[in-house]
């Protein structure tokens, strides 16, 4: 392993692989603490799981496809430990194919614009901007992302952790947006890069990835705004994510459509349903910060803007 701290415990969450990969550990790598874990709990709810038996002070939450590179601890702990507020981080993430390029998930530290999409610094949709340095700077961010996630272990407890409902995709999201309103603050910390594979669990395009991430999305937007803005948005929202659904039919991308429409009524599902089953904010009174008050999708779609910087500075 390429990290540098000393006593860092490489724990290897097992969520009842089917496959050799537990034998393949013990064999090749017997100092790797492996939690075996009675069924596949889903990406969320098994990293809960797994975490109730760890005792740290913090928790890095290691995506399996994430090549670290060496001292890419050390930044990231001691942005924590210098500031009490700050409740978590991530590092810079860059691809793995090509260096250059800051990776999908998570890049340089995620927002999230006034409808509840997210984006990030250098990256905007699909886009992905090449690391020129612009975002060499540590300052807040919306969430952090779910690859390389560095946290209080403490106040991943209090939260209640990742939300086990949500399965998989947008759980992190949904605990920054905790965090935030807990009174913490999220950071990106650039000091330190790690490279990223991506698509490894679900592949881009998948319908089970694009139902888990309109469904996730809806929920956290329903569990965290204000009753105010929820009460128009969710329903512009629903507008919004129907033309994005007849426009992939239109062009022969039928289960992208089906996708979404399976999307809504899970999520109407869940509001008669299923509340109960998810992790509500504890507190209200935070401030939301890397929070974006326009609408990024307008910003891309029709003024044509690609780039953070051209959308963050660029206007509503």
């Amino acid at each position: 392993m390429a990290s540098t701290f000393p006593g860092v415990e490489v724990i290897v969450a097992d969520n009842n692989s089917t496959d050799d990969s537990v034998a393949f550990l013990t064999e090749h790598y017997p100092s790797i603490r492996v939690i075996r874990l009675s069924r596949n709990w889903g990406f969320a709810a098994g990293y809960n799981e797994a975490l109730k038996l760890v005792d740290a002070d913090y928790y890095v939450l290691l995506n399996s496809d994430v090549e670290v590179t060496p001292g890419w601890i050390e930044p990231m702990l001691s942005l924590l430990e210098g500031d009490a507020t700050i409740g978590a981080c991530q590092p810079k993430i860059r691809m793995y194919a090509d260096q250059e390029l800051f990776e999908y998930a998570g890049a340089a530290g995620g927002w999230l614009d006034y409808l509840g999409y997210p984006f990030a610094k250098g990256r905007i949709f699909d886009v992905c901007e090449k690391d020129n340095g612009q975002f060499d700077v540590a300052e807040p961010i919306f969430w952090a992302t779910g690859a390389a996630l560095f946290i209080r272990a403490r106040l991943y407890h209090e939260l209640g952790g990742l939300d086990g409902y949500f399965f998989a995709h947008q759980e992190e999201i949904d605990l920054c947006w905790r965090m935030q309103l807990a009174g913490y603050r999220v950071y990106s910390c650039p000091a330190s890069v790690v490279f990223h594979v991506g698509g490894g669990t679900l592949p881009k395009g998948n319908e089970r990835k694009v139902f888990l991430n309109f469904r996730n999305n809806l929920i956290m937007m329903a569990k965290n705004l204000p009753l105010g803005q929820l009460l128009w948005k969710i329903p512009f929202r629903f507008l919004l994510d129907s033309i994005s659904a007849w426009k992939s039919l239109v062009a022969g991308e039928a289960v992208y459509f089906w996708a979404i429409l399976e999307a809504h009524l899970a999520f109407l599902k869940w509001v008669v349903f299923k509340r109960k089953e998810s992790v509500f904010p504890k507190s209200r009174k935070g401030v939301l910060l890397g929070w974006y008050s326009g609408s990024v999708v307008w910003q891309y779609f029709v003024k044509g803007r690609k780039t953070f910087g051209e959308i963050v500075k660029g206007g509503k």
